[in-house]
């Protein structure tokens, strides 16, 4: 499998919803449509909502990973503007 290379990394570790899913929001609306964001973060219910709402505002969720014990990367391709 092809190794997906972010455009763009930001790490929320320490932070808590709604703030997980603003600062992701954010930062892939700076992006570039077909830009790759990788985030990393610790907070569980957060590893389960970002995809959806991203999935929800129309990009595509790449990967969802557990990395550790309590971290997580997500990678999302931004779809539309």
């Amino acid at each position: 499998m092809e190794e997906i290379k972010p455009d763009k990394t930001i790490n929320i570790k320490g932070l808590v919803c709604p703030y997980t899913f603003v600062k992701s929001k954010l930062a892939i609306e700076d992006m570039e449509v077909g830009e790759v964001l990788e985030i990393i973060l610790d907070y569980p219910e957060a590893s389960r909502s970002i995809p959806k709402s991203m999935e929800d505002h129309g990009h595509k969720v790449l990967k969802v990973e557990k990395i550790n014990d309590t971290d997580w990367i997500i990678v999302i391709r931004k779809e539309r503007e």
